[in-house]
């Protein structure tokens, strides 16, 4: 797992139907910066630093496990100070 922050939402209005519609969050890390795109199942918001699995993890964490998708958001960090050490 790693430790991500939420910078935002991404929508999609075309989506094949098994991605239903549950949200998309644009996630930083800390390391490079890059963004990225995460499953969010759990209902984090923007600012939210969390904890994502990926590869066949994040499809499970969905509750699905035919769920296409490779990074999913799958808890929210109460406290933590190491992003800005």
């Amino acid at each position: 797992m790693k430790i991500w922050r939420v910078t935002g939402t991404v929508v999609s209005t075309n989506r094949i139907a098994m991605m239903d519609h549950m949200p998309l969050k644009l996630l930083e890390d800390k390391k490079n910066g890059s963004p990225t795109v995460a499953v969010d199942p759990i209902g984090c918001k923007e600012g939210d630093y969390v904890l994502c699995c990926g590869s066949s993890a994040a499809r499970d964490a969905t509750g699905t496990k035919g769920y296409p998708s490779d990074l999913t958001i799958v808890g929210i960090l109460d406290h933590w100070d190491g992003w800005d050490d």
